[in-house]
């Protein structure tokens, strides 16, 4: 009989369904956006090669989301992995070589942390002894602090935090808006399904003219990201 050997690494995708998330976000009651971002999270996710988890709104614990994220994470570590990435469903730019990256900087004794423009983070890589479920659970999760408190609380603990390169993330109308701005880190399908979104005709560059029309009061709901928008990423030291 086979022995199954369990790798050092997994990936936890820690996100709502496309039904849950389409009655909280501000997407005008069309979860079609939602449902691409799940499908291009789990094929990102499977060419890694890593094994992954994904913890929806049936999966999760707790009455609070930095209960429930935390006890997640902890789930996972109890299968046996030394490391965890952790990642939402909801930034169009995060490609599998986010992925590696964070994976071999772990493996190097790492803990890594991929910004988002709102004052959260996309993605937080953490081994097993980095981990204690009380404090994390207890860092301002939806607060515009997010950012700079966690990396704060890590780097006291005398973690070297690495930060990967900055993402947004999209959790309205208003973020696919901005997020058509940065039109080189995207494929053509997002190109596409926004443009199809917003019932836009022609280049995709007109899309760009709206940038600065936006409502920056959009409430923000996934993973790290604030309650209100925190539309430029600073990183305090």
């Amino acid at each position: 009989m086979p022995i199954s050997v369990i790798q050092n690494s997994a990936i936890l995708i820690f996100a709502n369904s496309a039904e849950k998330d389409g009655g909280i976000k501000n997407f005008g009651g069309d979860i079609s956006l939602l449902n691409n971002l799940t499908v291009h999270t789990l094929e990102i996710v499977s060419a890694s090669g890593l094994p992954y988890y994904h913890f929806t709104e049936k999966e999760q614990n707790g009455s609070t989301f930095g209960e429930r994220f935390s006890a997640a994470i902890q789930s996972v570590f109890d299968q046996g992995h030394t490391h965890i990435i952790a990642i939402g469903n909801d930034s169009p730019q995060l490609k599998k070589q986010h992925l590696i990256k964070t994976q071999r900087l772990l493996e190097a004794g790492k803990l890594v942390v991929g910004p988002s423009m709102d004052g959260g983070f996309y993605l937080i890589g953490l081994s097993h002894s980095q981990f204690n479920i009380a404090q994390f659970k207890a860092l301002p999760w939806q607060l515009p602090s997010l950012l700079n408190e966690t990396h704060s609380y890590f780097t006291c603990k005398g973690e070297n935090v690495v930060l990967l390169d900055p993402l947004m993330d999209v959790d309205s109308s208003a973020d696919v808006k901005r997020l058509s701005n940065f039109t080189k880190s995207l494929s053509k399908k997002w190109l596409v399904l926004f443009s199809l979104i917003f019932n836009k005709r022609g280049r995709i560059e007109t899309m760009k003219n709206e940038v600065f029309k936006i409502n920056f009061q959009d409430i923000q709901y996934n993973k790290g990201s604030p309650l209100f928008a925190f539309p430029t990423f600073v990183l305090q030291r």
